[in-house]
């Protein structure tokens, strides 16, 4: 889970949409990244023209540290 994407995402109002439009996906397999539903994540390409596009201001590090729960 990108508990830190997910944060920011909300505070800026970007949503999944809109990251499934830039990154040319369904919007289910973004959503099941960002909840981490999918054990790859986002991919480095992927994770740069997010943050280029949507997040310049915030680290990579910041933005893209996933926390796993238990099921």
């Amino acid at each position: 889970m990108y508990k830190n994407l997910l944060t920011v995402m909300k505070a800026k109002g970007i949503t999944a949409i809109q990251i499934s439009n830039l990154l040319e996906c369904r919007q289910a397999t973004i959503s099941d990244k960002l909840n981490g539903i999918v054990a790859c994540g986002f991919y480095f390409d992927e994770a740069a023209k997010i943050r280029k596009v949507f997040f310049p201001e915030y680290d990579y590090d910041y933005l893209f540290s996933r926390v796993e729960f238990a099921a």
